[in-house]
């Protein structure tokens, strides 16, 4: 009889199954567990100041105004589609601030700081997951490499916006983030409604990838409502969350399988069915990426352009725009341990850090032009 026969034998007769060290019942396909830093000592090491608290409830004090149509600023969620190089990302972060500053009397500019990548298949997952680029998954490293480009953005009195996909990691950075994104993949996952209801900034609600609206107005009735659910604490410890709901809630269109929905219809049909579980004035931000440029970057003006004609119109309920911009345009393709050109994406392309400047000056053009 083979050792596992035993073991059947042994469970039919009551019996205790003797522990046997050659075969195992549970983690069969898990290669290890590596101990990390639980979320209280990582923001003990890396801790925000004043200052950095200041920025976060600034940044999110202005998008929850703006929802409300209490402030008529355009908010602009631009930045790279995901951060690899930090010191690349602090360069476009310091030019990024000198925009927002002197744009300030009619945008809201948050940087994107997405260290998290939804992959349809594999590739790499983000700055969390693979700091090294070399496919070594030092996620502890990953984590501090994450919090300290949170803390050097922000500490520029820029603040941030990330996307959240792993339902752990919010606890190790979220005090330093304004804004956050439900992505079009997570959008439909109860967990991530749940978490959402928490969380403590504004929340942008993407639809699903096959142009469905229905998944994120489902999302915003979960976020705005209270909820019980397994998480973690700050001591890394199991434990029941339960929230209050968040009310500063909103959908991102960022287009489909089939194509655009930035049009005129779109926008009126979401911010009426928005509006009728938040009550927001503004419950629509536009994505001028993803589906809605085809995921070619050099469309993303052509969107701009159109969503800024609607500009200022009251039944489109228009908080804003996100871009994919980083330092120069386009995308390089990763591989570990390829050499990479600096400041070029290597998930979506983005537009450079010209045509940058230029369409954050068209926005706040159309924000003045529709006073």
């Amino acid at each position: 009889m083979s050792p596992f026969e035993d073991s059947l034998a042994a469970a039919s007769a009551d019996r205790p199954i003797a522990a046997d060290p050659t075969h195992r019942y549970d983690d069969r396909h898990v290669a290890s567990y590596e101990a990390i830093p639980t979320p209280a000592e990582l923001r003990a090491d890396l801790a925000a100041t004043a200052t950095h608290r200041a920025t976060v409830e600034t940044g999110r004090q202005e998008i929850a105004a703006a929802l409300r149509g209490q402030d008529d600023r355009m908010v602009v969620l631009v930045g790279p589609c995901s951060i690899h190089d930090p010191e690349a990302a602090l360069e476009y972060a310091a030019r990024l601030r000198e925009q927002r500053d002197a744009l300030a009397g009619d945008l809201i500019v948050v940087m994107r700081t997405y260290f998290e990548k939804p992959r349809t298949s594999v590739g790499w997952k983000g700055l969390i997951y693979d700091p090294g680029l070399d496919g070594s998954s030092d996620a502890a490293r990953g984590l501090r490499s994450a919090r300290q480009v949170l803390l050097d953005v922000t500490g520029l009195g820029l603040p941030c916006a990330v996307e959240v996909l792993d339902t752990i990691t919010p606890q190790y950075q979220t005090d330093l983030v304004a804004w956050a994104a439900i992505g079009a993949r997570t959008v439909e996952s109860q967990v991530h409604r749940q978490l959402a209801s928490g969380l403590s900034m504004p929340i942008g609600f993407k639809n699903g990838t096959d142009g469905s609206l229905g998944g994120a107005i489902n999302a915003l009735e979960a976020a705005v409502a209270p909820h019980a659910f397994f998480g973690v604490d700050g001591q890394g410890r199991s434990a029941v969350v339960r929230t209050t709901g968040n009310p500063d809630v909103h959908v991102v269109l960022r287009g489909g399988n089939a194509g655009p929905n930035h049009d005129e219809g779109t926008v009126r049909a979401t911010a009426e069915q928005a509006q009728a579980v938040t009550g927001h004035a503004r419950p629509v931000v536009v994505d001028c990426s993803h589906g809605n440029s085809g995921k070619d970057h050099r469309r993303q003006g052509g969107v701009v352009t159109d969503v800024l004609r609607r500009w200022g119109a009251p039944d489109q309920g228009l908080l804003g725009l996100m871009l994919e911009s980083n330092l120069a345009p386009g995308r390089q393709d990763w591989a570990p341990d390829r050499p990479l050109l600096p400041g070029v994406s290597i998930t979506d392309a983005c537009v450079g850090w010209e045509e940058t400047v230029d369409l954050l000056g068209r926005c706040s053009e159309a924000v003045r032009g529709a006073r």
